[in-house]
């Protein structure tokens, strides 16, 4: 795997949010551990998404994932503990491997972080698991980066062996954000190389639910207009930004593109980016968020605070998948974002609020949230880049849609509304 020609020491990071002399001392250094240490030749893009459901939601999950994503059935498996499913996009895109576990009763440590959080009790096995990024020397990559503190899972630790498998490696959840990250040198368009288990049929009536999902998607030409997921946004405690920012950057060849303030929501949205592709759909940007000031303090100023309220009331966890929709108008008049939201909503798609943003003669974003899936408790966000806008985001629509998302999450308790 050749270097990324990036050069970090010149690049300077876009936004307005202010860092600690700290992130600034270590943020650099940890760019030149990566090159010196080998872990940028190592580590390349980002191959897979690991997604758990509660059991029994498996194929429901992969019909909504029909509906609302570009992601398309390939293969199941069956392991001691869970049934893996195995949905594909684009070859050069991120696969979707989706794990069930085989009981009800199952436990590990996504129900035992669950049960702490009001409002992730009722799916106590739901969780987004994290990345798996390539990797063709796994061994050496492991040695390099446990002599920089990061622990990973060794076999007997977990009580699901996809953990520990010889296929990936992975590391432990993180403490910032509840994440992992896995490395593997397996070919994910091929996952028969993973080594999941047993080769899993579906039934006849489980194909055709997923089969309904595919002609609807085809028939409104949906397909042709949903690209691929543009980013993925993790809301964590305002404390713990700095931290799981420069965590990720210790572990994967990413960059910081840059922090800003969203006032108007009292948080900041810290976006990390991948030099090595040409496309983000390749190896999706990581997009932090967090309050900026933690919730015993804002008390004082009585200001708005969605995303730790969120993580109050979830945990530490993913929160939405951006999925990026063909720039362009619509034969119905519309963009097609515009389109798209519109015919989903007509098949009983719930959305948090309409689409903000504006795309009319000059580079924008359109975007729109979606309700939390009752299957996978993560919003699909819709974006449309219209005329080549290479802002990332803006910070007028990201105010908009946390705002809608955390009327959506508010949580009763006792005489606290949040």
């Amino acid at each position: 795997m050749d270097a990324t020609p990036f050069d970090y020491s010149d690049y300077q990071p876009k936004g307005d949010k202010q860092n600690s002399d700290f992130f600034e001392e270590y943020l650099p250094k940890i760019y030149a551990r990566r090159k010196a240490s080998g872990v940028d030749d190592l580590v390349g893009q980002m191959k897979a998404v690991v997604i758990q459901v509660e059991a029994g939601d498996g194929v429901a999950t992969m019909a909504e994932l029909h509906r609302m994503t570009p992601n398309r059935y390939h293969s199941s498996y069956v392991s001691g503990t869970h049934k893996f499913h195995v949905l594909h996009n684009r070859p050069e895109f991120p696969a979707v491997i989706l794990m069930e576990p085989l009981s009800d009763a199952y436990e590990d440590y996504i129900r035992r972080l669950n049960v702490l959080y009001p409002s992730s009790r009722s799916k106590p096995n739901t969780r987004y698991v994290g990345e798996v990024f390539h990797c063709p020397d796994t061994a050496t990559l492991c040695k390099t980066l446990e002599a920089q503190s990061i622990r990973f899972e060794y076999p007997g630790e977990t009580e699901n062996d996809f953990y520990t498998s010889k296929g990936v490696l992975f590391s432990l959840p993180s403490d910032f954000t509840g994440n992992r990250i896995g490395y593997s040198n397996c070919d994910f368009n091929d996952p028969e190389s993973i080594g999941l288990g047993e080769r899993l049929e579906l039934t006849d009536e489980e194909k055709a639910s997923l089969q309904e999902g595919i002609l609807f998607a085809e028939e409104h030409g949906l397909d042709k207009l949903m690209l691929g997921y543009d980013h993925m946004a993790t809301r964590i405690l305002a404390g713990e930004r700095e931290d799981a920012i420069l965590e990720f950057q210790t572990m994967v060849p990413y960059y910081f593109w840059g922090a800003y303030n969203i006032s108007d929501m009292n948080s900041s949205t810290n976006v990390n980016r991948c030099p090595i592709v040409s496309d983000d759909k390749q190896s999706p940007a990581k997009v932090f968020t967090a309050n900026n000031t933690p919730s015993f303090v804002n008390s004082f100023e009585n200001l708005p605070m969605p995303t730790e309220n969120f993580v109050r009331n979830f945990g530490r966890r993913m929160h939405h998948m951006a999925v990026e929709i063909l720039d362009g108008d619509h034969p119905s008049n519309q963009k097609n974002v515009d389109y798209v939201v519109g015919i989903l909503g007509q098949q009983g798609v719930p959305f948090l609020a309409h689409v903000v943003g504006e795309c009319k003669d000059s580079p924008d974003l359109k975007q729109i949230f979606s309700k939390h899936s009752p299957h996978t408790l993560l919003i699909t966000e819709y974006i449309e880049r219209c005329k080549a806008f290479d802002g990332f985001f803006t910070k007028s629509n990201v105010a908009a849609l946390t705002a809608a998302a955390g009327r959506d999450e508010r949580y009763q308790h006792g005489h606290v509304f949040d």
